[in-house]
């Protein structure tokens, strides 16, 4: 039965060709608790560079706030994370944050929640309870849209194999980005990941086209 579920895991894992992700920041939130306040933002960003213009723009904006805790995670197959408690209790602000994204199932994002202290301690756990509130309520505010995985193939051939190629990309509503026709003729072709294999191999099995995919 063990071996059944990893076996369909596996299987899962090579379908999916989806993925959740925010394309522009949320409204800015507010979390209290005791007096203390929590702002939340949410960023889309791709990569480290990313997250540190955010983080720099924020603490112009909060010049007097205390904490900047956040997480982020980056990549869709090639997955990175990070999560920081910027001098809250460890595990206290950046991993509650860092759940809520994993909550949401989105990647290619920034949570920041930053903190003006009230006067107050929340002890720990009272810490964790506001960092993930705060997520929560910024990942509640942002649009997460869900994109496709896609492979780009580029495809080269003749002349006289332009109506063949060009009866398939039809025929399998394939996504033509480019082509390019001087000597010969250069295609590249999108599809989604779970298709991709299947429409190499016909191109591939094709007489006189060339198929390569488009790092």
């Amino acid at each position: 039965m063990i071996f059944h579920k990893k076996i369909l895991h596996k299987i899962r894992l090579m379908e999916e060709d989806s993925y959740k992700t925010i394309l522009k920041p949320s409204e800015e939130t507010l979390f209290k608790d005791r007096n203390s306040k929590f702002f939340g933002y949410a960023f889309p960003v791709v990569h480290e560079d990313d997250v540190k213009d955010c983080l720099d723009e924020l603490k112009k904006k909060h010049h007097t706030a205390g904490h900047f805790c956040y997480a982020y995670q980056i990549g869709i197959e090639d997955v990175r994370y990070r999560a920081n408690d910027d001098g809250e209790p460890n595990n206290s602000a950046g991993m509650p944050i860092y759940g809520q994204i994993q909550s949401f199932e989105v990647t290619n994002v920034l949570i920041v929640s930053v903190r003006y202290f009230g006067g107050t301690k929340l002890g720990v756990g009272g810490l964790i309870n506001a960092y993930k509130t705060s997520a929560q309520l910024t990942l509640e505010a942002s649009k997460i849209l869900e994109k496709t995985i896609d492979i780009s193939y580029q495809l080269n051939f003749e002349y006289d194999m332009m109506n063949k190629v060009m009866r398939i990309i039809k025929e399998k509503n394939l996504n033509l980005v480019s082509q390019k026709m001087e000597l010969a003729c250069e295609y590249v072709i999108s599809i989604r990941k779970k298709e991709a294999q299947t429409i190499f191999e016909i191109f591939d099995t094709l007489y006189k086209v060339e198929v390569k995919i488009v790092s």
